[in-house]
């Protein structure tokens, strides 16, 4: 039920991080997958990598806020593949900073990339889905919809009410598009090391120690364990399951 063989998955945000590796994780199960991102250099190397597992791969320079960059991308990714039955819409921002002190600009940035990308890309994909009668796609929400920090080293408000608002978008598309046979659902990291990551929260030992301490597993997140839940939604394994929100945070939401 999780075979992907003969699929088209499209993945934003594709040039690191969880973009990278769910795009790897898509291609050893066998689907063909188009990676999008803002730097294309980084996609091309991706792309040779994912075309060694036997599939066919794209990689295609797309910024997701902007809508006539998306619109290209789109027509790229309908040249090249017959359909789309996968969209993974995982290109996000952390943007740090508390209500008092974000400016007008940093606020826009989160919701311009985090909600309005998802807007975007899903609009020019789920036409072809509509038309196809299948389609899956899975939005990068985040823990921090549901939970919030009060430290300074993680007080990140607009990234909190614009991984909400994923969400939100999230329960929509479902109800409205299930008529289609088309399924929507979310996932929300935890601590994860990527780019995003790498060089704020896991260079802070004191952060660190309190994320272990609190989380009931102990650790943050490898990448490879967020590709459990992406596979399920991508995959007929969950033909009955749309606007779900699965928290992978090894619990710590609950703690």
């Amino acid at each position: 039920m999780y075979e992907l063989t003969g699929k088209y998955a499209v993945v934003t945000g594709a040039s690191s991080g969880i973009g990278e590796n769910a795009a790897i994780g898509y291609a050893k199960a066998g689907a063909n997958v188009a990676v999008l991102a803002r730097r294309l250099e980084k996609l091309e190397a991706l792309k040779e990598k994912l075309e060694s597992y036997g599939v066919k791969a794209i990689a295609v320079k797309c910024d997701v806020a902007n809508e006539e960059s998306v619109k290209e991308a789109a027509k790229v990714i309908f040249e090249n593949f017959p359909r789309v039955d996968i969209l993974f819409n995982n290109a996000g921002i952390a943007v740090h900073g508390d209500v008092v002190n974000l400016s007008e600009e940093d606020w826009n940035k989160s919701f311009d990339i985090n909600v309005k990308g998802i807007y975007f890309m899903s609009k020019y994909i789920l036409p072809n889905m509509i038309e196809n009668k299948y389609g899956k796609i899975i939005n990068t929400a985040s823990v921090n919809a549901v939970i919030s920090d009060k430290s300074e080293i993680f007080v990140r408000h607009s990234y909190n009410a614009s991984k909400k608002a994923v969400v939100g978008l999230t329960e929509a598309m479902a109800t409205y598009y299930g008529k289609y046979n088309i399924t929507v659902n979310a996932i929300g990291p935890g601590l994860f090391k990527s780019e995003m990551t790498e060089g704020t929260l896991f260079k802070s030992e004191e952060f660190l120690n309190a994320y272990n301490a609190a989380n009931p597993m102990g650790r943050p997140g490898e990448l490879d364990e967020l590709n459990g839940p992406i596979l399920f939604f991508s995959s007929d394994a969950s033909s009955y399951v749309t606007g779900q929100f699965i928290v992978v945070d090894g619990a710590i939401s609950l703690t």
